[in-house]
């Protein structure tokens, strides 16, 4: 498995584990149980870190190897934690012939970090994803759950400070 670096070292507490284990025996044995649990795990840490994954691995008796792989597979597995203010900037065809390059570019300017980061203070976490669904308005960036469209590079850090 590699080695992920993230700005943000993992801090699971005692009681997301035992939430976790609760989890897994109950469906441990069962076929296919990898996914539910796994789903799980990511609603109670919010991620799946090596160190999540190897208590399912051991917890499912299921090489890490198999675990790893189901995660990096699927997207909405995430291996880096998320900060408060998730950041989705859209690099589909649309977005990207409208420059949605130079928005991403504005953004890691402006945070100082890149795709699958997260900034130090946990606030804010950078995605480039494929198509958000807004093709009329691109590029496209959202926070959570907040869209804009037809940005600029200038428009960038007026919006990343209303979050601040």
């Amino acid at each position: 498995m590699p080695n992920v670096k993230t700005a943000v070292p993992y801090c699971g507490t005692p009681e997301q584990e035992e939430k976790l284990r609760q989890v897994i025996a109950a469906h441990k044995g069962q076929p296919g149980a990898t996914m539910p649990v796994l789903q799980a795990a990511q609603e109670i840490f919010g991620y799946l870190p090596e160190e999540v994954q190897i208590m399912i691995a051991e917890g499912l008796d299921l090489p890490l190897s198999e675990i790893y792989g189901v995660v990096s597979f699927y997207t909405q597995f995430s291996l880096n934690p998320k900060g408060r203010y998730q950041i989705s900037v859209c690099l589909g065809t649309a977005c990207y012939v409208k420059g949605a390059g130079d928005i991403l570019q504005a953004v890691e300017q402006k945070l100082g970090i890149a795709p699958g980061g997260i900034t130090p203070d946990g606030k804010f976490s950078l995605d480039a994803c494929r198509c958000i669904g807004a093709c009329g308005l691109a590029p496209v960036m959202m926070i959570n759950e907040d869209v804009y469209g037809r940005l600029t590079p200038a428009q960038v850090a007026p919006i990343l400070d209303m979050y601040k």
